[in-house]
């Protein structure tokens, strides 16, 4: 049973009598802060005694009157102001607990009404290494397809791949200049991503210079303003000196961001002006960002020789993201790219115009959309197709293909005005009935709060990531292993097994711990760790149990499989037992609006409440074997719950560690 949801059904039917819509106030019903308050908390009273005019006192005990919870929970107590504070009944809870014993679901019970869901994620550019940047919305979106299927509910996983377009472009243009025929017969994926790289610093060297000139006005505009204002004396009226104050704070920090932006141009130029033989180079190539869209355009129109230079280049490239992916454990159902919907993108167009949803501005092709200042572009004035193009065609594909009630986009929060444009050009489209969500993230920074890149200024590869994670996760096992007072427990290929499941377990719980919608800083030290909420802590936690279970010569079947029963008498008992009879609230706070750090927050807590049992209360050395055998049983379930919660997060465990 989802016990939160249980609580707030029943509030509902005793808060109904009070207010025409209880809702608001049903998110008022959490759990308590503090054991001795009970194991439930309900602060409803307040706000609808102020809202009715009468004391909270007396409102409580009006919702306490309602209240029929008495099958599940003791007698609810009021205090304070207004709280209501609910216990669970121990007998209520060990009958749970039992249910849960041989549940492979844990006693989680399925969605009552399940919905169909396209959850589009990761989406690399295949034609270039994968990145720092990719992590987010690969593990975030793996995570909820694995909650999304536990709970119940039919998923499509849907990797849109950057196969197609300017990026192929970059590449058959570098090939034809920069290519080096016998390193491209050896290691082809190698070779394309040199030239690749070499072709984006020569488009990245132009734009810069032509961007400077911009930039060094637009600082002197922001100096000017931020030495007006600080050349002014300060107002008299103190509502009128903290607005000046404001302001001039935001432009001095708008001076200090431009002054930083320029100066990391101008070192970027400054060292690539400063490499032997290229700015030669870069004269020679001075059309290049024109040249690769002529290149781009030829192979849109079916050129035949740019299109056989992709199809051989392609199985390459995919290849490369494909192995990141299986270190990753991270499936797709499928993986229809941007190439796949390219003879899509012109009935699209059609579509709109004979909707009379597309109107000719200024020679392309757009769609103006209520809310918005300027219009989303579906074709531009040279006939070439955008990504809103590809991603309206890909809308209508899926719902022609899997009609989803909901599809859900996970693309870092930079995206969020072109999703809403896109949602809003669907619905006029008439794909109004289907919920469209960008569930956005934040960026991961470096130690210095800025993006995280290598030291020479590039964007960190996803593969180095995770050869550093590995690396750093096998030196403090076999530390660890080596400082144990008695022999060491791993053999060598034991030690590279747990390094690879808690190294990548390290990056994939780093991410998803964090509340998606914020930045975070990188530390492989802080993610390693073995204490805290890290994925090292659960997997030493599932690995603890399985510990006790080899010293005491049980297999966790065994002990599942006993006449033993549940007793939870000891505090720290009762405790544990609650948290893993809170693992359907997890689940449901994860799905309320697709935030995966719900569940770690909860695994988190499940662990802290194992160990607190683990240093209180004997297992082995229990004083009776009834209780020894409860709390084997105990912790046979704290396992099976780790297990699963991490399972969901794409994370694997390991019995030694």
């Amino acid at each position: 049973m989802n016990i939160l949801a249980e609580l707030k059904e029943r509030f509902r039917q005793a808060l109904s009598p009070l207010v025409d819509d209880p809702s608001p106030l049903l998110e008022m019903i959490r759990p308590a802060q503090d054991a001795k308050f009970g194991d439930y908390q309900a602060n409803c009273a307040m706000p609808l005694g102020k809202q009715l005019g009468q004391p909270p006192r007396e409102i409580a005990q009006r919702i306490r009157d309602g209240l029929a919870i008495e099958d599940f929970c003791e007698s609810p107590e009021i205090a304070g102001p207004g709280f209501i504070n609910l216990r669970l009944k121990t007998d209520w809870l060990t009958d749970q607990l039992q249910a849960a014993r041989h549940d492979d679901r844990l006693a989680v019970a399925p969605v009552a009404n399940p919905r169909s869901y396209v959850v589009d994620f990761s989406s690399p550019n295949v034609a270039k290494s994968m990145h720092v940047g990719h992590i987010r919305s690969t593990v975030i979106g793996d995570t909820l397809c694995r909650i999304l299927r536990f709970a119940g509910h039919t998923v499509i996983s849907d990797n849109h791949l950057g196969d197609w377009g300017t990026q192929f472009g970059m590449i058959l243009y570098g090939y034809r200049h920069f290519g080096d025929q016998t390193a491209y017969e050896e290691a082809p994926l190698r070779e394309l991503g040199r030239v690749y790289r070499e072709v984006r610093r020569l488009i990245d060297f132009h734009n810069g210079r032509a961007a400077l000139p911009k930039l060094e006005h637009s600082l002197q505009e922001r100096r000017t303003l931020a030495e007006q204002l600080q050349g002014q004396p300060p107002p008299g009226d103190k509502g009128e000196r903290k607005k000046f104050n404001k302001e001039l704070h935001k432009a001095e920090t708008q001076l200090k961001e431009s002054q930083q932006r320029l100066d990391d141009l101008r070192a970027k130029l400054s060292a690539r002006e400063g490499e032997a033989g290229f700015w030669a180079l870069a004269e020679e190539h001075r059309d290049i960002a024109s040249a690769v869209l002529r290149e781009t355009v030829k192979l849109h129109e079916g050129d035949e020789e740019n299109l056989a230079l992709w199809e051989e280049f392609l199985p390459a490239c995919r290849a490369e993201v494909q192995r990141i992916y299986d270190r990753l454990d991270i499936t797709f159902d499928h993986e229809l790219g941007e190439s796949f919907y390219h003879s899509r993108l012109a009935g699209v167009v059609e579509s709109f115009e004979e909707l009379g949803l597309a109107t000719l501005s200024e020679g392309a092709k757009c769609v103006f959309l209520d809310g918005f200042e300027a219009p989303m572009i579906i074709q531009k004035r040279d006939g070439a197709f955008l990504y809103a193009t590809t991603d309206l065609a890909t809308i209508q594909y899926r719902m022609q293909r899997w009609k989803p009630d909901v599809i859900l986009y996970v693309v870092d929060f930079r995206q969020g005005e072109h999703f809403e444009k896109l949602f809003a050009a669907a619905k006029k489209w008439g794909y109004g009935d289907t919920e469209l969500r960008h569930v956005s993230f934040g960026t991961v920074l470096g130690d210095d709060g800025r993006p995280f890149m290598t030291r020479s200024g590039d964007t960190v590869g996803l593969e180095g990531l995770l050869d550093e994670a590995e690396r750093r996760a096998l030196d403090a096992i076999i530390a660890n292993d080596d400082a144990k007072p008695e022999m060491a427990r791993l053999d060598d290929e034991q030690r590279l097994a747990v390094s690879q499941a808690v190294g990548i377990a390290a990056l994939k719980y780093a991410d998803l711990s964090q509340n998606r919608t914020s930045d975070y800083v990188f530390n492989y030290d802080k993610m390693l760790a073995l204490n805290g909420n890290t994925a090292a802590y659960m997997q030493y936690s599932y690995a603890r149990v399985h510990g006790i279970f080899a010293r005491g010569g049980w297999t966790a079947e065994q002990i599942r499989d006993s006449s033993a029963e549940w007793a939870l008498v000891e505090e720290a008992e009762r405790a544990l037992g609650l948290q893993l009879l809170r693992f359907a609230d997890a689940i449901d706070d994860v799905l309320f609006d697709y935030r995966p750090n719900q569940l770690t927050s909860y695994l988190y807590e499940l662990a802290k409440s194992f160990s607190t049992f683990f240093e209180n209360c004997h297992v082995l050395k229990a004083e009776t074997d009834s209780v020894r055998d409860s709390r084997l049983l105990l912790c046979d379930l704290t396992a099976r719950t780790l297990r699963k919660g991490l399972e969901l997060l794409g994370i694997h465990v390991v019995e030694k560690m």
